[in-house]
Formats: C-alpha cells, structure tokens, sequence
C-alpha cells in the first residue's frame, strides 16, 4: 500500500471533518476547526493520502511553547494496522524536534489498547488520567507524555 503524507490544507477540511466524524462522533472537529486550524501560526497538521488522493489519515500539534500538543490522530477504519498513523506521527515529531519542541504529550481513550501500544511504542509514557474525560461512549483519557532528556548543567 501506497500513501503520502504532506501538510493538511484548507480544502482538505471538509474530508477530514466527515472523516473524524465518523471515527470520533460528537467530539469530532469540524470543517471550521480545520480550516483555522491551517491559518495559525504554531499548529502544524499533516494528512495521509492514499494512490486516489483521498484523505486516508491525519494527525497534528499545537506547539504551547516548547511543548507540542497532538490534538487529532486519525486514520479510517480500512487503513488500521498498516503504520500510517505511525509514520504520520515520526514525520509530525521529527518535525516538531526541527522546530524547537522538546517534549510531546496526547490523550488517548483508556480502552483504545492500540492507539496505547503504538505511543508506547514511540516513546510514550503515561503520567496520570484525566476521569470521564470521553463522552459518547464515556471513557478516561490516559495522559501520555515523551520528553526528551535534559542535558545537565556541568
């Protein structure tokens, strides 16, 4: 399987928002998240796109002063375990390194097992819960972090 990941666009706003409406329901963003979220300055949004161009996956930061935020993680049911969210995300860290952000932090559903493993699998740890955090169906958000190692002053 085939797919490129490049920066998310204005137009591709509507896709994404039905596409993350279908994974994520009520708490999904919509075309008007999408598209303010390309105009500021410190989110950086990437898409993956199938052979067809059709919108396959995304993810993306908000950079809160050294600290990047991963807001959206995404990739549509058929597409599942084929690393695309993983490639998606080392291309979104190594860019957010390239930028100045040192440490990364994200919630995930206590209950998506596979969305845990692969941030683990990257480097993330858990550093505490945020209770009932999920509505639709209620669920706990696990609060993962990857900082980097501080270099000590000599």
């Amino acid at each position: 399987m085939t797919f490129e990941i490049r920066r998310l666009k204005k137009e591709d706003a509507e896709e994404l928002s039905l596409i993350e409406k279908e994974i994520f329901g009520k708490s999904a963003w919509t075309k008007k998240d999408f598209i303010e979220t390309t105009a500021i300055e410190y989110a950086y949004y990437l898409v993956a796109e199938d052979e067809n161009k059709k919108i396959i996956g995304a993810c993306g930061y908000r950079d809160l002063c050294g600290e990047a935020d991963i807001t959206n993680v995404c990739v549509i049911p058929e597409m599942r375990r084929k690393g695309i969210a993983e490639k998606m995300l080392r291309k979104l860290m190594e860019n957010g390194l390239e930028q100045g952000v040192r440490d990364f932090t994200l919630e995930v559903r206590s209950e998506n097992s596979a969305a845990i493993r692969l941030y683990e699998k990257l480097g993330f740890v858990s550093e505490g819960t945020r209770p009932s955090f999920y509505e639709d169906p209620k669920d706990d958000a696990i609060i993962m972090w990857k900082r980097s190692i501080k270099e000590e002053n000599a």
